[in-house]
């Protein structure tokens, strides 16, 4: 990198961050980088959030049956537990509520602004910035930029023909209304990913008639969920180690399933087969009709893409007003879905659970712009997916992105979170002890890691497993399964308090330049 022009003279102007941190997002990441930003002595930083309030994505998604699926002990941040959920896995508007409790007590709100959308950012290379473009301000400058937009922060609706002239109501999951009424309704709902699970049971109960809409069935097994009696949360506020070991347990059963199930099949295909029995007989169990059975029989190893708990989905399909289709949708016309063999489903409701594009209007969600003008985007799909430690990239100065390939560990979503925000506190303490503000990972490091990941996915199931026809979104462009690390949650933690402080480059930049 060019070091900055030296000091010539009295009219010389200083060049400036308007603010020394920058994280776009307000979810938990955003949240998370904030708080460890603060504990490291940096205060002057912005949140800038496009949407109207916090908590990502349980800010977006409010559709009926909303839940966590994984149990609320082990999603939530270890260094805050909150004793008081209501259930094992708690509703959506609990998790909100959350998010909003921390961003109170760290003080966070007053470094936020909402409806503010991120458009672009590129690094300045004389000056040792980063200038973000805004939709609708001024441009802002920042020494450091951390992109906390999540993996499903980019709705995905469906390419269908004809989807924009059909003339009834038409809700995306990530987008729901709640002033549309279901009662009385002929619906139909594309999706059976994790969103569908929850929401197909919540439609079947109030809508007339129900056609639901598969591409790819989804392993489902059965959810241990329930209220949490007021005794045991009265126990969990005053005896917090009681809270600390229910996580442990709960964290420990996640990780030996990711463990042995996931990254390890080739050496443990028997606990693999045995949970897809259990997925299998729970299916049985819940669904009276065998072609109905059949077509909800996945033929695609389990954990090729990521399993979901219910108790009610596959009941839902014991209902009379519900109807499963597994014929592909040809067109969509102003009162009807058309498939493939001609057969017309007339409705006046369409529901969208399709997801969110992980690959295609994500990584990255904004344009970044680093060094040498190289564009990260392109970046990644000209080359590969990867991120040293999950988390930085070479070629983009004083740059961390959260949501990065090989950042995600473990089924929890605060586990790799947890493990960034101990990555930046060694990171960022370094860079103070060198009396550097300028840092940036050494590519031989990102490519050491790289090929470490490489290793560590070789007995994985994304290799050693039957995947093909999973449309898993674990697999990126390429067909490379680079969403999940693969490393167990402690093997994370201990790779973010050791990882060589070498293996990034840091020097100081100068404050000044000559101007025209």
């Amino acid at each position: 990198m060019a070091a900055s022009s030296p000091l010539i003279d009295r009219e010389q102007t200083p060049v400036r961050p308007d603010v020394t941190a920058v994280i776009v997002g307000a979810g938990f990441g955003g949240l998370g980088a904030a708080i460890q930003l603060r504990r490291q002595g940096i205060d002057d930083f912005l949140i800038l959030e496009r949407e109207d309030d916090l908590g990502g994505t349980w800010h977006v998604n409010r559709y009926p049956g909303l839940a966590v699926d994984i149990a609320s002990v082990t999603y939530s941040f270890s260094f805050e537990p909150n004793p008081y959920w209501s259930r094992v896995f708690a509703p959506g508007e609990e998790i909100k509520a959350y998010a909003r409790d921390i961003a109170d007590k760290y003080g966070l709100y007053e470094r936020m602004r909402f409806a503010t959308t991120v458009e672009s950012a590129s690094w300045d290379q004389e000056h040792g910035l980063w200038e973000l473009t805004l939709a609708s301000a001024p441009a802002i400058r920042t020494r450091y930029l951390i992109t906390a937009t999540g993996f499903l922060s980019q709705a995905k609706s469906p390419d269908i023909p004809g989807i924009d002239s059909f003339a009834g109501d038409v809700v995306h999951s990530a987008d729901w209304d709640p002033s549309v009424a279901l009662n009385g309704r002929r619906a139909a709902i594309i999706g059976t990913g994790a969103t569908g699970v929850q929401l197909i049971p919540e439609l079947a109960s109030q809508v007339a008639e129900l056609t639901v809409y598969q591409r790819t069935p989804i392993w489902v097994v059965p959810k241990l969920d329930g209220p949490v009696p007021k005794y045991v949360q009265k126990l969990f506020a005053r005896v917090p180690a009681i809270q600390s070991a229910a996580r442990l347990a709960n964290t420990s059963i996640l990780e030996a399933m990711t463990f042995s199930g996931v990254l390890h099949y080739r050496q443990f295909q028997l606990g693999n087969r045995v949970a897809e029995l259990l997925g299998r007989a729970h299916l049985r169990a819940q669904v009276k009709d065998p072609e109905t059975r059949r077509k909800l029989t996945p033929h695609y190893s389990l954990g090729c893409k990521r399993p979901t708990f219910s108790n009610s989905y596959f009941q839902a399909f014991n209902r009379p007003n519900v109807t499963l289709e597994t014929e592909s949708i040809d067109h969509i016309e102003p009162g009807a879905i058309v498939t493939t063999d001609g057969r017309r489903t007339q409705i006046d409701l369409l529901v969208l659970a399709t997801g969110f594009s992980l690959w295609e209007r994500n990584f990255p969600a904004i344009e970044i712009t680093g060094r040498d003008g190289l564009n990260l985007g392109r970046f990644w799909r000209e080359g590969r997916f990867h991120a040293y430690e999950g988390f930085s990239v070479p070629g983009f100065p004083n740059f961390l992105s959260l949501n990065s390939p090989y950042s995600y560990v473990g089924l929890s979503y605060f586990w790799g979170l947890e493990i960034q925000m101990t990555h930046m506190a060694r990171l960022f303490s370094e860079l103070e002890r060198r009396g550097a503000d300028q840092f940036e990972v050494k590519p031989e490091a990102a490519a050491a890691f790289l090929e470490r990941m490489d290793r560590g996915l070789e007995d994985s199931v994304f290799r050693r497993g039957a995947c093909a026809g999973s449309n898993s979104y674990y697999y990126d462009p390429h067909g490379e399964a680079t969403l999940l690390r693969p490393a167990s949650v402690l093997a994370g933690r201990r790779d973010a308090r050791s990882f060589r402080l070498d293996d990034y480059d840091y020097r100081q930049s100068g404050m000044w330049y000559t101007p025209n």
